[in-house]
């Protein structure tokens, strides 16, 4: 868990800016600290550097959009971070050990290896199947505790035992538990997947960890099933649904609103938030 506020405020400042021209020092200068000290306990909190941080964010995030973005050529989302069109197909096949090109043309399958079962394939449904199970909607903002990690999505479950026993005294009736997601754990390493477990609390909740989370426009999709089959479900609401459903998705990044959790059948009844503008 990152425990360090300034961190995940510097956290914070590279995702908003990630297709910008940013440096370690304007991270830093974000923080109101030198870069040298900044630095160093960024590295001690993530185990990466600023700057490798930075340069990994923008690989995952483009290989994203040339999942989504099917229309869109590679060199203008290699320009988007930042890439001449050389210069980006290079780093992108040294990061993800295939090019832009081989990236895309991978994405048009109706299975995938599951990353947290290699032994499994993950296999998708038809676009129409998906689309029944999915509804537009304007979700409002959301006033939450908040607690941030970088690790394997299998270690969820334990932070999420962990986390609501420490807030146990802010449960109301009404309370949701949400996760906010950065990555794809399809194209980030296992290991380095970034997400936020929250709870929603009375916006006048005096903690240091509450933030708002904005709302707006989402598609939704409903899950019921097993905690493990979520991965899949998530997969392919991305890969077969969003990137041919005409929709755009927006730079606000996706939920999952849990509905209903009977942890003793690793059953789950969840919503998959995917803000699109």
């Amino acid at each position: 868990m990152i425990t360090n506020k300034l961190i995940k405020q510097g956290i914070d400042y590279i995702l908003q800016h990630l297709e910008e021209e940013i440096s370690i020092d304007d991270v830093a200068n974000h923080c109101h600290f030198s870069k040298y000290y900044f630095s160093r306990i960024f590295k001690a909190e993530t185990g990466e550097s600023i700057y490798g941080f930075i340069k990994r964010l923008r690989m995952e995030q483009s290989a994203v959009r040339l999942k989504l973005e099917k229309d869109k050529s590679i060199t203008d989302i290699g320009v988007n971070y930042g890439y001449s069109s050389s210069n980006y197909s290079s780093v992108f096949k040294k990061h993800h050990r295939l090019s832009p090109v081989e990236f895309r043309k991978g994405v048009d399958v109706t299975y995938i290896i599951h990353p947290f079962y290699p032994n499994n394939l993950a296999r998708f449904q038809s676009f129409e199947e998906y689309d029944q199970q999915i509804t537009i909607k304007e979700l409002p903002d959301f006033v939450v505790i908040y607690e941030r990690h970088i690790g394997n999505y299998i270690e969820l479950d334990k932070n999420w035992r962990e986390f609501t026993e420490k807030y146990k005294d802010y449960f109301r009736e009404d309370t949701l538990l949400i996760e906010r997601f950065y990555d794809d754990p399809a194209i980030t390493r296992v290991e380095q997947c970034l997400y936020d477990i929250c709870m929603t609390v009375d916006e006048n909740c005096s903690m240091d960890n509450v933030i708002t989370i904005p709302g707006g426009k989402f598609v939704i999709y409903r899950f019921d099933g097993l905690i493990k089959d979520i991965f899949i479900a998530f997969q392919g609401v991305f890969n077969i649904w969003l990137a041919d459903s005409g929709y755009e998705m927006d730079e606000r990044y996706g939920l999952d609103i849990y509905r209903d959790i009977d942890r003793a059948n690793m059953h789950v009844v969840m919503d998959l938030c995917i803000p699109i503008k």
